[in-house]
């Protein structure tokens, strides 16, 4: 980029000047910045005549604060450097109204002994707008960022509060209700008549029930706050063990049927009572959701890798959305499940009972085959860490 010199005086002053045509604001200085040369629409943008200017006034004198530090650090050492710059954006002070967004490009040039600076410049409103725009917009966004994030760790306390208070209260009401079911025992020794048998009967089924949901809870809290369950893995025969719990549920399930089917031998490493508890839940779940009068079909399993228990119902499948979420803690089906159904724990305990084993559970459900959960654990050999 060159700029033309000025006219020679002895020239027509009628001559149009090609220095004023071009559309864009155009200026030499010498190598200070001091004007030698300015064009018409550098004088309209910044509201002065060229005699206010050339040979008076320097190039950074018309920057804003910030712009003359710019000029002063980078401009000229790179000017003097590279010789060039090109797209330098800095905003020009005018005499009146307000300062005008412009981009720079800047060329040294060597001239009768000494360096010339010639400059071209373009306005950059709807770029300095564009970039007002998009810091405005970053900030707006960092601001959402920021909020999500603090809405976000407020809720993790509150539920962790939440998560606490539950297995404080939990762990407290068991005393009260171990009282409650020494005195249920204590009035079944002085032989009560038939109907205050039958207020003792009630009672004691409701502090039952009322222990399996705090020992829930318990172990909700432990495996969501603690560091998960835990599983003492010992030797155990897996048959005799489900078989034994059949036997036991049988008493809190009267109405119910059981099948059992058993596969390979039986000797398997696992935590008896954490196992047991597992098909109390699952057979538990069975119940509620499965068609009274049908019977809950249970299947253990031991191969040479692994080792197996399998709860069957027949009933209404689990609807299809439900799936992915079944093991996640305050999930409930639906449907209404009478006194057997808790509070959504259930299955999130069994879970964590596999888990805590090194275990994976599966799920299917369908019309025609019913609901079947399997829980799947690896065979871990006698000397093998327990957990």
């Amino acid at each position: 980029m060159t700029l033309p010199d000025p006219p020679s005086a002895h020239k027509a002053t009628t001559t149009p000047d090609p220095f004023d045509e071009v559309p864009c604001g155009l200026v030499r200085t010498d190598g200070r910045g001091t004007f030698l040369r300015v064009n018409r629409l550098f004088c309209e943008w910044v509201g002065r005549e060229p005699a206010e200017l050339v040979g008076l006034r320097r190039l950074q004198d018309l920057f804003t604060m910030g712009g003359r530090i710019f000029h002063q650090t980078h401009w000229m050492p790179l000017l003097q450097m590279q010789g060039s710059i090109s797209e330098v954006k800095i905003d020009l002070l005018c005499a009146q109204g307000p300062d005008i967004p412009v981009v720079m490009n800047a060329v040294r040039r060597e001239r009768e002994g000494g360096f010339v600076h010639e400059i071209a410049l373009f306005v950059a409103r709807d770029r300095d707008r564009y970039e007002r725009e998009l810091i405005g917009a970053q900030k707006r966004l960092q601001l959402l960022v920021d909020t999500e994030k603090k809405l976000s760790e407020e809720a993790l306390d509150r539920a962790a509060y939440a998560e606490q208070l539950v297995g404080i209260v939990s762990h407290d009401l068991r005393n009260p209700l171990s009282a409650i079911q020494l005195g249920v025992v204590a009035l079944a020794r002085s032989k009560p008549n038939e109907q205050q048998q039958r207020i003792l009967d009630r009672i004691s089924r409701s502090a039952n029930r009322t222990n399996r949901l705090i020992a829930d809870l318990l172990d909700f809290t432990q495996a969501r706050l603690g560091s998960g369950l835990v599983a003492h893995r010992l030797p155990m025969d897996l048959h005799a063990m489900v078989a034994e719990a059949i036997d036991e549920l049988g008493t809190v399930f009267p109405q119910r049927q059981f099948r059992h089917v058993t596969s390979g031998a039986g000797e398997v490493l696992g935590d008896l009572d954490r196992l047991t508890q597992l098909i109390g839940n699952l057979v538990a779940n069975a119940a509620a959701y499965g068609e009274p009068g049908t019977p809950i079909m249970l299947s253990s399993e031991v191969e040479a890798g692994h080792f197996a228990i399998s709860v069957h119902n027949i009933g209404r499948p689990i609807p299809a959305e439900l799936l992915p979420r079944l093991f996640q803690p305050l999930v409930r089906g639906e449907e209404h499940a009478g006194e057997a159904s808790s509070v959504g724990l259930g299955l999130y305990i069994v879970d964590a009972i596999v888990k805590s084993h090194g275990g994976s559970m599966a799920v299917s459900s369908s019309a025609e085959f019913g609901t079947a959960f399997t829980a799947r654990f690896p065979r871990a050999a006698a000397g093998d860490p327990a957990r």
